[in-house]
């Protein structure tokens, strides 16, 4: 493949930490690692994190494939102008790379303008045909997604109904009339660039004939117009894992919009917005409760029978001399996911009467007249 401009730019093995030495299965053990760490999943809403294991997955992407790696690291002993086409006749240069100038940036534009490489050496630009910028990325997408608590905890697998670009039903994506059939660009001969020999100098330009793309329509989809992209409903299935937060991001690979002229498909993000139960709440990978109990329960001390969130219940012995808000743990009985389980948290308190019978008001005034000691003594007042 043809060195990228971000060859120059990024040092990858500093990327993922590891020397320029190092062996495949130590660039992998670093790349996995530093994924576990940065993935979106395990850093819900940290763009920084986001971004760091996007350059991490590009740094793998080429050192993690032997034949990029040579490539990158060729390039890099080159120099900055190693890929530029110096040669004698040829149209590649030292270690046999031949770059195009729109990887060389503004750099690209500037030998461009010297040496005409905007000239159509097929014979004339088609009509409403502009350079084409080659196999492009499809753009992320976000939709949203309600779940109950108990989806949330346990994970469900379910269906995402969206409107939006995606491929052409009609003519799956070729962008040619059914019954017909892209043609190869008789200039390009279907690779989608052009070379331009200056002496010295080589340079791959976008085929002007088919815009970059390699081949040409004759006879376009009446529905996408030649495009091979339509905007229309589709339904996208997820698995949602157990133990997903309110308010995090889950990313769909390849599931966003189509890319053009042969390149991938964008992301899907997932933002996630789970219920409030009426009895749980969850504090990381705990579930929380709160259970009201008698003030002769709080003194005297009780077993209590508490709920769970998957049906079934557990018994709590609650200790003379309880104080209101005091926490039990019962293990196990949190939100379960992959690297682990959490706990059900189980937090007590006592509940006050509003209204007194006459015989519940009167043992509550024999309560106070046999106290004698004041909780408040150690104010001072």
């Amino acid at each position: 493949m043809a060195p990228q401009r971000e060859w120059f730019e990024k040092n990858y093995y500093e990327t993922l930490g590891v020397a320029e030495s190092a062996t495949a299965k130590e660039i992998t053990k670093a790349y996995r690692k530093l994924a576990r760490q940065l993935h979106p999943d395990a850093n819900p809403g940290d763009a920084a994190a986001e971004e760091k294991f996007k350059e991490v997955s590009a740094a793998y992407d080429v050192l993690g494939d032997e034949t990029k790696r040579a490539e990158y690291d060729e390039v890099r002993r080159l120099g900055p102008m190693g890929g530029m086409g110096f040669g004698t006749g040829g149209g590649a240069g030292p270690g046999g790379y031949q770059f195009t100038t729109d990887d060389m940036g503004d750099l690209g534009d500037l030998f461009g303008g010297l040496f005409g490489r905007m000239g159509n050496r097929g014979g004339g630009r088609r009509p409403g045909a502009s350079r084409g910028p080659g196999p492009q990325r499809g753009s992320d997408l976000e939709t949203e997604l309600h779940l109950s608590f108990e989806d949330a905890i346990a994970g469900l697998e379910t269906t995402l109904h969206l409107t939006s670009d995606a491929v052409c039903s009609t003519c799956t994506g070729t962008g040619a009339k059914p019954g017909t059939a892209p043609m190869t660009c008789p200039v390009c001969h279907g690779r989608g660039v052009t070379d331009d020999n200056q002496g010295l100098f080589s340079f791959s330009t976008p085929c002007a004939e088919c815009a970059g793309r390699g081949v040409l329509i004759a006879d376009p989809c009446p529905t996408c117009a030649g495009t091979g992209i339509e905007r229309r409903p589709r339904d996208v299935k997820v698995r949602m894992p157990a133990g997903v937060r309110d308010g995090q991001k889950i990313r769909l690979n390849g599931r966003g919009s189509p890319g053009r002229n042969g390149g991938p498909a964008g992301d899907l993000y997932v933002l996630v917005h789970v219920m409030a139960h009426p009895l749980f709440g969850r504090d990381g990978d705990n579930l929380t409760l709160t259970v009201p109990v008698t003030f002769p329960e709080a003194v005297l001390g009780t077993k209590l029978t508490v709920p769970t969130l998957d049906g079934d219940s557990v018994t709590l012995k609650v200790p003379e001399g309880t104080r209101s808000g005091r926490t039990f743990r019962v293990k196990g009985r949190g939100v379960a996911t992959k690297k682990s389980t959490g706990d059900l948290l189980v937090t007590v308190e006592v509940a006050v009467p509003t209204a007194l019978t006459d015989e519940q008001r009167a043992a509550v005034e024999a309560l106070a007249a046999a106290t004698t000691e004041s909780p408040r003594a150690n104010l001072g007042v």
